[in-house]
C-alpha cells in the first residue's frame, strides 16, 4: 500500500475507486466499505483510493470541545487498511480552511481535481463539506458532468446495533469488551512501553508490566481486569491486565498493569501489545494484601481457562 501524506505532487491514480471518512478503529462497518472499493478497483482494472485525516476533524471544527479519544493511532490504522488491501492511501491536513470548503467545491475542487476518480464509494448517510450539506444526493447530481458515478453503502448492523465509532467508545468506555470487539471485528489493542512502577507485584508473586500508552489520544478501556493477550517482541503471551488507581494500595492516579503468566523475561524498555478478549470484572478494594493474592489467584485461572 502506497501511503501519501500531502496533497502535493499526487500521482495520477489508475481509474480510482474513491472512498473518504476518518476510518477511527477501521471497524466491521468501514470493512464493508473497504471490501467493495477494492472489488470495484480490480473489475475495473483500477486503483482504490482511500482518504483519510491526519487528526479527528472534531478538533478543527469544535476545538472548544473535548477531544475524542481514537480508537486507532494513525500508525494502527494504517497497518489495518494495509492488511484489507488498500492500493493508495492519502492522510489529509485537516486545517480550518480545509473544514470551510463548500459541498461543491469539496467535489469539484478537491475530488475531482486531485483525485479523478472513476468511482466515489461512500459510507451510509455520508456528510461532507462546510456546515455538512453535502450528500448522496449532490454526488448524484454533479455525477454526469465529472465523469464519476457514485454508491453507497448501506447502514451495517452486527446483532442489530448500527456499527459506528461512536458506539464503539461507549462499549470500551463502560468496559464492555465484548460488544466492542465484535463491531469491531477484531480485538481492541492497546500498545505502549512497559515503564518502571513500584514493582508491588512481584512482592506477592504476581509481577506486573507497567504500560504507558504510545499516544495520549488512545481510548483507555473503562477501569476493571481483563483476560488479555501481550504481543512483545513477535511472540504472544496469556495475561490478565488491570487498569485502575489500585485502591488496596492506596494508589490514586490510573496505571495500566499486565501480568503475563508463564513469563520470566526483562519486560522494561520494551514496546508491547494488548490484546483485549474478555472483561473478568471491576477493579475492586479488598481487605488487605491477602485478599488480594486469592482474587487474582481466580483470575489467573480464569484466564486460563478462556484461553483453554
Amino acid at each position: 500500500m502506497k501511503v501519501f501524506r500531502s496533497l502535493d505532487n499526487l500521482p495520477l491514480f489508475r481509474n480510482a475507486v474513491v472512498t473518504l471518512g476518518t476510518f477511527d478503529g477501521v471497524h466491521a462497518g468501514h470493512r464493508i466499505l473497504i471490501e467493495s472499493i477494492t472489488a470495484e478497483a480490480k473489475r475495473l482494472g483500477g486503483e482504490s483510493v482511500l482518504l483519510t485525516f491526519d487528526k479527528h476533524p472534531r478538533t478543527v471544527i469544535r476545538p472548544d470541545e473535548t477531544e475524542p479519544k481514537l480508537l486507532t493511532t494513525s500508525d494502527e490504522k494504517i497497518t489495518l487498511l494495509e492488511s484489507l488491501g488498500v492500493d493508495n492511501l492519502v492522510v489529509i491536513p485537516f486545517t480550518k480552511e480545509f473544514s470551510q470548503l463548500s459541498a461543491r467545491d469539496y467535489v469539484s475542487d478537491f475530488l475531482v481535481k486531485l483525485f479523478h476518480p472513476s468511482v466515489i464509494v461512500i459510507g451510509y448517510n455520508h456528510r461532507f463539506g462546510h456546515h455538512r450539506d453535502g450528500s448522496i444526493e449532490l454526488l448524484q447530481k454533479l455525477a454526469p458532468e465529472n465523469k464519476f458515478t457514485v454508491k453507497e453503502i448501506n447502514k451495517q448492523l452486527v446483532n442489530d446495533i448500527a456499527v459506528s465509532s461512536t458506539r464503539i467508545r461507549v462499549a470500551l468506555e463502560e468496559g464492555d469488551i465484548a460488544t466492542a470487539n465484535e463491531l469491531l471485528g477484531y480485538e481492541y489493542t492497546l500498545n505502549g512501553l512497559v515503564v518502571k512502577g513500584d514493582q508491588r507485584g512481584r512482592t506477592i508473586g504476581f509481577p506486573t508490566a507497567n504500560v504507558k500508552s504510545s499516544s495520549e489520544h488512545k481510548l483507555v478501556p473503562a477501569r476493571g481486569v481483563y483476560i488479555t493477550m501481550t504481543a512483545v517482541d513477535g511472540h504472544e503471551h496469556r495475561s490478565m491486565t488491570n487498569i485502575g488507581i489500585r485502591p488496596t494500595v492506596g494508589g490514586t492516579l490510573e496505571h495500566v498493569e499486565t501480568h503475563l503468566i508463564a513469563y520470566d523475561g526483562d519486560l522494561y524498555g520494551q514496546n508491547v501489545t494488548l490484546h483485549f478478549h474478555k472483561r473478568l470484572r471491576d477493579e475492586q478494594k479488598f481487605n488487605g494484601i491477602d485478599a488480594l493474592k486469592s482474587q487474582l489467584e481466580k483470575d489467573k485461572e480464569a484466564t486460563e481457562r478462556f484461553f483453554f
